[in-house]
C-alpha cells in the first residue's frame, strides 16, 4: 500500500476509524509535524476536536535517524535498555538529548499553541495520530503521558507502522488501527509517494483554522 501524501492517507485513516463510532466527544492529538496533517483529515471526517502533543525522539550520538527512547513535555519517558546497552550509550549523553528534547518541545508549544494547556481528557476517547511509525518510542511516550490525563479510552492510529511497534503498542492502548504493518519496514516514508517534510507554519496554519472555526461556532450558538 502507497499513500500519494499525508492528506490521502488522513482520509482513508479518518474512514476506517469512523467504523468504530466512537462519537463526536472524541479527542484527536495529532503528533507535529507530518502527523498534524493526517490528524487533521480524521478529525475533520470524525467532526470531533483537534489538537496536538508533541512527544520527541532520544537520537543516538552515532546516527541521529535512530532512537533509542523517546519524552514527552511531561517528562513522560520510553527508553530502549537494550539499544542503549548495545551503543554503550553513556548516561550524561541521555541526560544531555533529555533537555535538548526537553526545550524542543517547549519551543514548538510555544510556537503552535503560545502555551495554551491541553484540553480536558477525562473520560474522553482519545485518538492519537502520527504519519507513521518505526519504533513506536515517539508514540510510547505521547501515550504514557495522555494515561495521566485519565482518558477513557486511548486509541493509536496510523497510515502504516512496523509489525513489532503495532504489537507493542496494543499493549498500552485500548485498540491500535493501522491500515498497513507490512513485514519488510525500513523507513515511513518508503509508503508515500509525496512525503516532504511539514513545516512549522504548515502545521501553525492547521491550528489557527480549527481555532477560528471554533470562535465562529461559539459566537453562533451565544447569538441564538
Amino acid at each position: 500500500m502507497i499513500f500519494s501524501n499525508r492528506e490521502e492517507a488522513g482520509k482513508i485513516l479518518g474512514a476506517k476509524v469512523k467504523e468504530k463510532s466512537y462519537g463526536k466527544d472524541s479527542l484527536v492529538l495529532g503528533i507535529p509535524r507530518g502527523g498534524v496533517v493526517v490528524a487533521k483529515e480524521v478529525a475533520k471526517i470524525l467532526k470531533c476536536e483537534l489538537d496536538i502533543i508533541i512527544p520527541r525522539k532520544l537520537r543516538s550520538p552515532f546516527n541521529p535517524e535512530l532512537a533509542f527512547g523517546a519524552i514527552s513535555g511531561d517528562d513522560s519517558l520510553v527508553i530502549d535498555e537494550s539499544l542503549v546497552s548495545l551503543l554503550n550509550i553513556s548516561q550524561e549523553f541521555i541526560e544531555q538529548e533529555k533537555k535538548t528534547q526537553l526545550e524542543e518541545i517547549k519551543r514548538r508549544r510555544k510556537k503552535y499553541k503560545m502555551d495554551k494547556l491541553l484540553p480536558d481528557m477525562k473520560g474522553k476517547t482519545v485518538i492519537l495520530v502520527d504519519d507513521g511509525i518505526a519504533t513506536g518510542a515517539t508514540m510510547k511516550a505521547g501515550v504514557i503521558s495522555v494515561k495521566k490525563k485519565k482518558p477513557e479510552k486511548i486509541i493509536v492510529a496510523i497510515p502504516v507502522a512496523s509489525p513489532q511497534s503495532v504489537e507493542e503498542l496494543k499493549e498500552i492502548t485500548d485498540e491500535v488501527i493501522c491500515l498497513y504493518a507490512p513485514s519488510y519496514f525500513a523507513a515511513v516514508g518508503q509508503f508515500y509517494t509525496e512525503f516532504s517534510q511539514t513545516s512549522d507554519d504548515e502545521v501553525i496554519e492547521i491550528l489557527k483554522k480549527i481555532s477560528n472555526r471554533k470562535r465562529e461556532k461559539f459566537i453562533k450558538n451565544n447569538k441564538q
